[in-house]
């Protein structure tokens, strides 16, 4: 039996060991985020947490901020985040779990993409306790002997370890020879950050481990790593992604996060509650007790992850009137006063399932036939089952569609 790599650990930082593995995918070494723990005690100091982001512009969801909420556990244990921004590597592309070499951006797209990015960011991380770096700092300044002393500590073997790379060199695509350099330049950003842990996506654990080995051979103390599962969209099966509807941005309203989370099938409530919310590892099992209890119980456990979620993006007050909003909606089966507008067209009769999809309250038709025909979707709070519906019986109606977000339909005329 391996030992346990929190027994050399006083009381306090066991508990900040608990609350940090929780929900990791991976820990490497096992021991060493327990050894980077006491080192920081020991030295008097915070750990410098790594995390690296090449930002793409798009609105961030619960899916991208897993590894934020981890990050986000460090700082409110006292540690730095450290955020690397990509304006050098942004311009390379990561070609971890691609299947083909990806498009460069140029550094102006990096810095483009950036704007607005950190506000989103923000609304996870504490600002106060995080740095952020730009690699080009370091990596637009190497010479061509700087980077060939740090390529001896690789071999090609090594890199066709890879998943990614092992596939596509067994299907003879091509591999550019700037992909193969990428977990290079990410590990030399490990070292000039001095980071004591790096955190990442399971889809990132080759890179980060090349950073230990480059810490050690620059006389440095390894990074640990420590990588996050990605999270299952909505529907409760695939990865979370906005082409697939299954997301919640963390930007959105509370009334929407609200609803969309309550949507979510019982069998994932406690990811969302671990990868998800800041609730304890241990209140975390009690709610996965309570959704295998089913029933009210079920009902109760996943209501408090839905409330403890939109309290980190909104507050307390904006969780507690959505649930009420919520509550009026599809349990009272009261009718909103105060729902966005969706002008309706001129066709008559109006064919639902693509009015559903027009209005974000269905992903596809055939997920509207669905709902239809399930019985969720409502007009003024009465279900509705034909598929065409007079035009005239839904002008100035609200309509609604299962645990997601409500619309009032008014004509396109009054709306122009």
């Amino acid at each position: 039996m391996s030992e346990d790599p929190t027994a050399r650990l006083p009381p306090d930082l066991r508990e900040a060991h608990e609350v940090l593995a929780s929900g990791a995918a991976q820990i490497l070494p096992a021991d060493g985020l327990a050894e980077r723990l006491l080192a920081a005690r020991r030295d008097n100091r915070p750990l410098r947490v790594k995390l690296g982001i090449d930002p793409s512009g798009s609105d961030l969801t619960l899916g991208h901020a897993v590894v934020l909420r981890k990050l986000r556990q460090f700082q409110d244990l006292g540690h730095t985040a450290v955020l690397v921004v990509g304006g050098f590597t942004g311009q390379v592309g990561d070609p971890s779990g691609r299947t083909a070499t990806r498009a460069a951006q140029s550094a102006a797209d990096v810095i483009a993409n950036a704007k607005g990015y950190f506000d989103q960011l923000m609304r996870v991380l504490d600002p106060g306790r995080t740095e952020v770096v730009n690699n080009a700092d370091w990596l637009g300044v190497l010479s061509l002997a700087d980077i060939l002393g740090y390529t001896r500590q690789m071999t090609v073997a090594q890199l066709l370890e890879r998943d990614d790379f092992a596939r596509r060199f067994a299907a003879r695509q091509p591999i550019s020879l700037s992909e193969f350099v990428y977990p290079l330049l990410q590990g030399i950003d490990s070292v000039e950050i001095r980071a004591d842990v790096e955190l990442g996506g399971t889809d990132q654990t080759f890179n980060n481990l090349v950073g230990r080995e480059l810490q050690r051979s620059r006389g440095q103390a390894p990074q640990a790593v420590l990588t996050m599962p990605l999270l299952v969209g909505t529907d409760g099966v695939e990865k979370m992604g906005k082409s697939l509807g299954n997301y919640i941005a963390i930007a959105e309203s509370p009334e929407e996060q609200f609803g969309k989370l309550m949507s979510i099938p019982d069998s994932v409530v406690g990811m969302y509650a671990r990868l998800c919310t800041a609730l304890h590892p241990r209140r975390v099992a009690e709610l996965e007790a309570a959704v295998e209890a089913g029933g009210a119980a079920a009902n109760k456990a996943k209501r408090e992850v839905a409330a403890a979620v939109v309290t980190l993006y909104h507050g307390a007050n904006a969780a507690r009137a959505a649930e009420e909003r919520f509550d009026a909606l599809f349990r009272r089966h009261e009718v909103p006063q105060d729902v966005p507008h969706f002008a309706l067209g001129l066709a008559d009769p109006v064919h639902l399932p693509a009015l559903l999809v027009a209005t974000g309250l269905a992903v596809s038709t055939s997920a509207a036939r669905r709902d239809i025909k399930g019985g969720a979707v409502r007009v003024d709070g009465e279900p509705v089952h034909a598929v065409d519906v007079p035009r005239v019986a839904l002008i100035d109606r609200v309509l609604a569609s299962g645990k997601r977000r409500a619309v009032r339909l008014v004509s396109a005329e009054t709306s122009a």
